[in-house]
Formats: structure tokens, C-alpha cells, sequence
């Protein structure tokens, strides 16, 4: 794997040199080329009006000429270098365009979900998947959530917990195994109804451009104003938008670049919160945030209603010890599931979490 992933580095590396030498020779070249061919104007001529074949007028006249040309042959030079950006951008477009839609091979059997029922609300049956043939990131992996519940997924970096987030919205399908909805298996349903069930907020929360407000009501247009503002004090952001002379009208930046990195995060989370989804998926929806607010959120999730689910994927063990259940994946497995309280003393895996994390004493 480390020799290929060096070849591959080196050969990207050794493209970009090429790309920079080319780059680098056509602007000396122009520049040569003009100067070069002023020089010959300026001393051929020089010569001849030496000579008496020519005027000083006339060569004056010709100079004048020779510069006006320059200049479409200039950019000449600079439609070159264009052109090849654009052919590759093109390559990359075409690219894109011959990847099969999303939805190419779904055979729907169910148009609609069905109305609530006794059913949970997620379901995880022997699911198998890996991003490589026979190199499994999740293996036989089974547990439910209930409806109205708290789910809290942990384990060590690179036991799959982000993955099973990927695959309950579907971005990447099973190799084996199935999830459940409602009880309706997720590949049965057309994505966009899937995902309507969904939020989801990752752990670099995207914002777009724009205002406070566009943030907040992109996944619900419908919010009023008061709904927006009693939003951002759930997640203790009202302070800091107060401190903007428009309010909720105030313009966050290209990317959201005039909030932190943890602004960002209690955005991201106030937009989910306001679409009220049936199920949220959080993905270390405090990794950003410092102890306080990460309290205030604790608080938040807390006072979320019982018609919402929550399946949060945490590192940090004081985000979700109030969980009411813990999943624990150990290599793409689940190694036990529980509370807080019972994988203290069942689990030697989670036991080692907490303690390092100084939430829990090892026996």
C-alpha cells in the first residue's frame, strides 16, 4: 500500500513539474520573441537609414507597426496557455458526465414511505461493506435503533463509524446484508424520499454563501424569523449573530470564511434541527466546539422531541454517555452495546475509551 500510494505521489508530482515547465517556457519565449524581433527592426533599419535606402520617418512608421502587431500575437501566446486550462477542465467535465446516475440501477418497490408503525426506525441486518473487493470496513454488522431514541456509535479511528452514516443515506450501497427504515429497506425507496428523512451534519458543517438566514432555512423555507432566532439560542450562536449590525440578514462570507470553524458547526446544527427530521445522523457534531458548547448542545439534543431519532457518531465519550444506548465497532464489528453504565463493566474496549478520557474508572 505505502509503495503504491508513493508511486502515485511521484507520479502526480512529476505531471505538476511538467505542467510548470511548460507554463514557465511560454512566457520567457513570448517575451524573447518580442524583444528579440525589435532588436533586429531597430538595428536592420538603423542600418538602411545609415545607408540613406531608408527615412528615419519610415523606420519610425515601421517600429510603430512592428508594436501593434505584438499585441495579438501576445495574446495569441496567452490563448494558448488558456486553452489548455480549459481542455482540462473539459476532460474532467466529460468525466463526470459519463459517471452512471445515482439512480441508474434502483429498482423501487416502494414509491412512498409507509405511515409510522411498530416498526424501529433503523435497522442494521448483517450488513457487509468495503471501499475495496475483500478489504471489509464493516463486517456482519447488526443493531436497531428505536424510534425516539438516542443512538450514540463509538470506537476506535478507522473502526467504520463514519461509514455507517455514508451507507444509511446511501452515498455508497451494500456488498451484502441490508438496512432498514421504518422497516422498509433503504434500497427500496427512491433516494430523494429517503434522504427527506434524513439529517445529517458532518463534521466539517458546510455553510454556504450567503446570509444567516439562507443558512438556516435551506432545508426549511418555511421557518419564520422567531423560529430562526430561538434556533441559534439553542445552540448559543444568538450572542454572536447579535454583534451583526443586519441580524439575521448579516452576509457570513465564501464558505462561511467570517465564522470560526465552531460558528460554522452550531449553524450547520441549528439549519438540521429547524428541518426537524425524523432521523438525525450527527458525525462528531462537537469536534469543533469547546466544553461549554458542547454542554449547551448536550442540552439541545437532549430537549429534541420524540418524534426525532438520534444516531450520533462521537469520538469524544461525555457527548453521548447520556445516550440511551452506546454501540461500540471494533475493526468494522460491533463489540457491544449497551449504556454508559453497563459498557463500563461489560466492555474492556469501551472501558479503555473512558478511561482515557478520564469518564470512567477501568476495574
Amino acid at each position: 500500500m505505502q509503495a503504491r500510494l508513493g508511486d502515485r505521489v511521484r507520479s502526480a508530482f512529476d505531471a505538476g513539474i511538467r505542467a510548470a515547465r511548460s507554463g514557465a517556457a511560454i512566457e520567457p519565449l513570448r517575451q524573447t520573441t518580442g524583444h528579440a524581433s525589435l532588436l533586429v527592426v531597430l538595428g536592420v533599419g538603423g542600418y538602411r537609414v545609415a545607408t540613406g535606402h531608408l527615412t528615419v520617418a519610415e523606420l519610425v512608421t515601421f517600429i510603430l507597426f512592428m508594436l501593434l502587431f505584438m499585441g495579438p500575437v501576445n495574446t495569441a501566446f496567452t490563448a494558448v496557455q488558456s486553452l489548455a486550462a480549459a481542455l482540462g477542465a473539459l476532460q474532467r467535465i466529460t468525466d463526470i458526465q459519463q459517471i452512471p446516475a445515482e439512480d441508474a440501477t434502483d429498482i423501487i418497490t416502494h414509491p412512498t414511505l409507509p405511515a409510522p408503525s411498530a416498526a424501529p426506525m433503523l435497522r442494521f441486518r448483517d450488513a457487509r461493506f468495503g471501499y475495496r473487493p475483500d478489504h471489509p470496513v464493516l463486517d456482519s454488522v447488526s443493531f436497531t435503533v428505536a424510534r425516539g431514541s438516542r443512538t450514540a456509535i463509538v470506537g476506535l479511528s478507522g473502526a467504520g463509524k463514519s461509514t455507517l452514516l455514508a451507507l444509511i443515506e446511501r452515498f455508497y450501497d451494500l456488498d451484502g446484508g441490508r438496512i432498514e427504515l421504518a422497516g422498509v429497506d433503504i434500497t427500496a425507496l427512491p433516494r430523494t424520499v429517503l434522504r427527506s428523512q434524513l439529517g445529517y451534519v458532518e463534521q466539517n458543517a458546510p455553510a454556504i454563501s450567503g446570509t444567516v438566514r439562507d443558512n438556516l432555512t435551506l432545508a426549511a423555507p418555511q421557518v419564520t424569523d422567531s423560529e430562526c432566532w430561538a434556533a441559534l439560542d439553542t445552540v448559543n450562536l444568538r450572542d454572536r449573530i447579535d454583534t451583526e449590525a443586519d441580524g439575521l440578514n448579516a452576509q457570513i462570507g465564501e464558505h462561511g470564511i467570517r465564522l470560526s470553524g465552531g460558528e460554522r458547526q452550531r449553524l450547520a446544527i441549528a439549519r438540521t434541527l429547524l428541518a426537524r427530521p425524523p432521523l438525525l445522523l450527527l458525525d462528531e457534531p462537537t469536534s469543533s466546539l469547546d466544553s461549554r458548547n458542547e454542554e449547551i448542545f448536550q442540552t439541545a439534543l437532549e430537549a429534541t422531541g420524540a418524534d426525532q431519532t438520534v444516531v450520533i457518531v462521537a469520538h469524544r465519550l461525555a457527548t453521548v454517555k447520556n445516550a440511551d444506548q452506546i454501540i461500540v465497532l471494533d475493526h468494522g464489528r460491533v463489540h457491544a452495546v449497551g449504556t454508559h453504565n453497563e459498557l463500563l463493566g461489560t466492555s474492556e474496549l469501551y472501558r479503555e475509551l473512558a478511561h482515557h478520557q478520564l469518564i470512567g474508572t477501568p476495574n
